[in-house]
């Protein structure tokens, strides 16, 4: 409770003094709720600038994922998940949100003006922002109710996006998981991608202190360790059996698996794949389902092609892949303050 209380009062003082640098607080405030979106391995490839009308979304490209991420695909779904949470939260206050993307020569960047006077309220997605949470565990086994997946399946999708829930009786369900399998096959044998996967764990309490990102040593279910101990440990178990055994028995306990896909392949459609994923996981958190990502097949693009020709339209592409279920609680990441996030 102590450690709490410290970490609640320093995001104070950095909110504070960010206002003191003349921002408007209500810009502010959108920001702290944008930060809160998921991203690749915590990495929260994420800068934000407040302009006198707007708050633009910049990629960090200081935090991309080059052996999983390459073309940086799943750095801007992040980026359009940011933008969810940015756009809920400005509604929230009153603010009407319009969002657009922008090229430009360091990569196309988000512009969301504000205009005041939008309707303001108590926002059902809104609620979820501070609950939505990766789960990582292995789920209960309990299938989740076909009105709720009425529910999930009837929420608003961005343009060209699509949404498929896949329960296990289906015959998707089973090629999926064998994707995954192969995938893990892929990169388990990547030396690339092990040692940008281990660089971003944080294995003990002092790292997640010095960085605020990344994946804890508690989202891993690992004890507080020393890295050189840690990346040991960790290493004897980044093997494809141990991980198919893993993913394996997490798919089996998970209700349905979720593949998004998209009609285009640009940033613009990554991010507005984004928005729809957010959506997605918000509603799907204020319904008490847990969710976590078996995104294998879509990171490697031979597997992509692949799945997208056996189980896909022509005009159809993998982008992400999720599992969905019931479990207790898992651990928070952590998110760097709002002054660490927003640039001049």
């Amino acid at each position: 409770m102590v450690h709490k209380a410290l970490l609640l009062l320093t995001s104070v003082a950095l909110f504070q003094s960010a206002l003191g640098r003349g921002y408007n607080p209500d810009y502010l405030s959108m920001v702290a709720s944008a930060i809160k979106a998921p991203s690749g391995h915590n990495t929260q490839p994420w800068k934000f600038r407040i302009r006198e009308s707007a708050v633009e979304i910049h990629p960090n490209l200081s935090c991309s994922l080059p052996n999983v991420d390459g073309d940086n695909r799943e750095l801007y779904i992040s980026l359009g998940c940011a933008l969810e949470n940015l756009c809920l939260a400005a509604s929230q206050q009153g603010y009407q949100p319009i969002p657009s993307v922008v090229d430009s020569a360091g990569g196309c960047y988000i512009s969301v003006r504000l205009v005041r006077g939008g309707a303001s309220g108590s926002s059902y997605l809104f609620g979820a922002i501070e609950k939505r949470q990766t789960n990582r565990s292995v789920y209960s086994g309990r299938v989740v109710a076909v009105d709720t997946l009425a529910l999930l399946q009837g929420l608003p999708l961005e343009r060209g996006i699509r949404c498929r829930i896949i329960g296990r009786d289906e015959r998707s369900f089973l090629r999926l998981t064998d994707y995954v399998m192969r995938g893990n096959l892929v990169q388990m044998n990547d030396r690339g991608f092990k040692a940008e996967l281990l660089s971003w764990i944080r294995f003990n309490k002092g790292e997640v202190r010095r960085c605020s990102d990344g994946l804890t040593y508690k989202v891993m279910g690992s004890p507080s360790t020393p890295r050189c101990l840690g990346k040991r440990i960790v290493g004897l178990f980044l093997k494809a059996d141990a991980q198919n055994k893993a993913d394996l028995a997490k798919i089996r306990s998970s209700s349905h698996l979720v593949l998004f896909t998209s009609s285009g392949n640009t940033a613009e459609d990554w991010i507005l794949t984004g928005r729809s994923l957010e959506r997605f996981l918000l509603s799907a958190a204020q319904l008490g389902i847990s969710c976590a990502y078996v995104n294998q097949p879509c990171e490697v693009k031979a597997l992509a092609g692949e799945l997208q020709q056996e189980l896909l339209s022509a005009t159809e592409r993998p982008m992400l892949l999720l599992r969905i279920g019931y479990a207790p609680p898992a651990p928070y990441s952590p998110r760097k303050a709002v002054e660490d996030v927003v640039v001049e």
